[in-house]
This record gives structure tokens, C-alpha cells and sequence, in this order.
């Protein structure tokens, strides 16, 4: 008997609670950003070896949550939802920051909360409409738009526009793949595209001057273009094959601002070039496609629309930062996914990716 119970532990152990081939996708892009991110630092040994143990804590919460059964963790919903709209509440009272209130001293470390909304409103979202019917109701909509719109006002407030934007997508992605139709997300929008230039009025002035540079970014060369200006030079500059590991200048002579957190695919492009960048692109690309195959053979709603939003919503902040490094879109502070530098960001996306992984592992015992 007790052989038989050897048996049936070694072959539990033995069985892959993981996607393999999401799992080695993800480990090759967060080994580019460890050696991407040490000659972005210059050399800086400590950097590099901080980013990779809290890569580690991310990988540890990837495998965790990959062996909670699903319909245990759409149970913990309510819960995590709520932990961290108290965080959030915390934040404008004991938060610190640069320009804002983002972040929350814990004492051992720093945590920025409104990363954890990028798990927490998908998760709150999709366990409202398992069960229902869909598409979703315009009652099942305003219990959304509730769950969307809290979290996403007190984000605002801290202030973090960018991070706001992508907590609301990562929600109304969830609405989309539910199947809403097309006639109500045009009535909704309608009158949010009418007061989107009212909301020039409640921007704060470095908000305003952001956009003021994507228009022109050579009308201030020396000041606010500065950013965008460096950034770009980096990446064309990189030409089709780079200047080589740790041969970039733009990083090296300081002319890149903020070369290890926003704009590290900009170190990235000047280094290894344009097929290094589609290299990378083609990796993250793949995450995101074998998320969305998850998604699609999900055997019920929660796991379904979760691993849809936590697909999309990582494709949407590759995009964000490519396109702000590159010019092509405003920056908003979004930092590229395992690249830059930081640790609620990256675990939080680990941590997501994690309960893809639940969803796979567990697909065999959903009805």
C-alpha cells in the first residue's frame, strides 16, 4: 500500500502543473531582461541581482497559483478585490512617490498597489458574470462598470494616468469577451468620445505637456522633448543588427533618462537592433497567443474570460511602451513587461501568468 502511495506521489510531481512551452517562453524574455537590464545599468551587479530575486518571488507565485484549482480562486475573488481597494485607499494617506502617491512602504519593501489591480479587477469582473447568462445585462454592465470604475477613480487620484488606462482595459476586456454587443459598447462610448476633450480640464500640467511633446517634441528639444527626442535617436540608431551588448552610448552617456525603467527597450534596440526587437516581440508575442489558446479551450466562463484579459491586457502594455519609446505614442510611464526594471510590476505579471497556468493545468476537471 504504501508503494502504491510512493507511486501515485512521484507521478504527481512528475506531471507538469505548468504550460510548458508558455513556461520557456516566459523564462527566455526575463533572461533578455536580466542581461539587458545589466548593461542598461552600466555594470551595476546589485541592480541586476535585485531584479532577479524578485523575479524570483514572481516565478515562486507563478508556480503557487498554478496548482490552485480555479474554482478556488474565482471563491478568493471577493476577497483579493478588496484587499486591494484597501491598499489603494491607503495610498493618498501613506503613499510616497516622485510625482504623486504610488507607492506603500511596508518596511522591508515598497509596493505599488495599483499593479495589483491589473489581476485583481479582471479576476473581480469575470467571477461577477460566471453563471450568468450572456452577453452581459446593463445590470450585469453597472456591477462592471463598478468594479471598473472604483479602483480606476483612486488610481487617478494618485495621480497615474497610465496605470489607471490599463487597469480599466484589463477590466473592460473581460466585458468584451463576455460578448457584449456591438450596438451597446457604441452607445457606451458615444458619450465618452463627446467629454474626452473635457478632460484636457482635469489633467495635471506635466499630463498636459506629455501630450504637448508627442504633438512636437522639437518645439522643446532641451526640456520636456528631451525624453522622447534621446529615445528615439537609441533606437535608430541600433540600425538592423545593434551596436552590440553593452556597446550602446545613449544609456551609457546618460543622454537616455530613465534607461533601466521606461525606456530600457530603448537600451534594448540600440544594442541588439531591429531583429533583436522582433526577436523579443516575437517571444512576448507568442506568451500572449498561447494565453489566448488557454483561454479558448477553458471549460467555463471564469477561467475563459480571465485568461482572455490577462492575454490582452499584456499585449496592451507591450504596445503602450513600444509605441511611447518610439514616438508613436504619448508617454504615460508604462514600463515594457520583464524588461524594466521594478518588482510589484513584474511579480503582478508573473503572479497573472500564473493563473493562466491554473487554468491549463486544471481544464481536465472544469465542467
Amino acid at each position: 500500500m504504501s508503494g502504491q502511495l510512493l507511486l501515485a506521489l512521484l507521478r504527481r510531481l512528475a506531471t507538469p502543473r505548468v504550460d510548458v512551452p508558455l513556461l520557456l517562453a516566459i523564462l527566455a524574455v526575463l533572461g533578455i531582461g536580466l542581461v539587458n537590464l545589466h548593461s542598461a545599468s552600466d555594470g551595476n551587479w546589485a541592480m541586476v541581482m535585485s531584479q532577479a530575486a524578485r523575479l524570483g518571488v514572481g516565478l515562486a507565485a507563478l508556480w503557487g497559483l498554478s496548482r490552485i484549482p480555479p474554482q478556488q480562486l474565482r471563491l478568493w475573488t471577493p476577497w483579493l478585490f478588496a484587499a486591494s481597494l484597501l491598499l489603494l485607499i491607503l495610498v493618498p494617506v501613506f503613499g510616497t512617490g516622485r510625482s504623486g502617491r504610488h507607492w506603500l512602504n511596508l518596511g522591508v519593501v515598497y509596493i505599488q498597489p495599483a499593479e495589483l489591480t491589473k489581476v485583481a479587477v479582471p479576476m473581480a469582473v469575470a467571477a461577477l458574470f460566471h453563471g450568468r447568462r450572456l452577453p452581459p445585462s446593463w445590470t450585469d454592465l453597472f456591477w462592471a462598470g463598478l468594479l471598473i470604475g472604483l479602483p480606476t477613480g483612486l488610481i487617478l487620484m494618485q495621480p497615474d494616468l497610465g496605470t489607471a488606462v490599463l487597469v480599466a482595459s484589463s477590466g473592460a476586456f473581460v466585458v468584451f469577451l463576455a460578448g457584449i454587443q456591438w450596438w451597446r459598447i457604441a452607445l457606451l462610448a458615444t458619450p465618452v468620445l463627446a467629454a474626452a476633450p473635457l478632460g484636457w480640464l482635469f489633467l495635471r500640467e506635466y499630463q498636459r505637456n506629455r501630450l504637448r511633446t508627442f504633438l512636437d517634441p522639437d518645439a522643446d528639444p532641451l526640456g520636456s522633448g528631451w525624453n522622447i527626442i534621446q529615445s528615439k535617436i537609441a533606437v535608430g540608431s541600433g540600425g538592423l543588427f545593434g551596436k552590440g551588448w553593452g556597446e550602446g552610448t545613449q544609456s551609457r552617456l546618460d543622454f537616455l533618462p530613465e534607461h533601466t525603467t521606461d525606456f530600457i527597450l530603448s537600451v534594448y534596440a540600440e544594442e541588439f537592433g531591429l531583429l533583436g526587437v522582433i526577436a523579443l516581440l516575437g517571444l512576448l508575442l507568442f506568451i500572449v497567443g498561447r494565453c489566448l489558446w488557454i483561454a479558448i479551450n477553458a471549460r467555463e466562463t471564469f477561467s475563459r474570460l480571465l485568461a482572455g484579459a490577462l492575454a490582452l491586457s499584456l499585449s496592451v502594455s507591450v504596445v503602450v511602451n513600444a509605441g511611447m519609446v518610439s514616438g508613436i505614442l504619448p508617454v504615460v510611464g508604462v514600463p515594457m513587461p520583464f524588461l524594466s526594471f521594478g518588482g510589484t510590476a513584474n511579480v503582478t505579471l508573473l503572479a497573472g501568468l500564473g493563473l493562466v497556468m491554473s487554468i491549463h493545468a486544471h481544464r481536465k476537471f472544469m465542467r
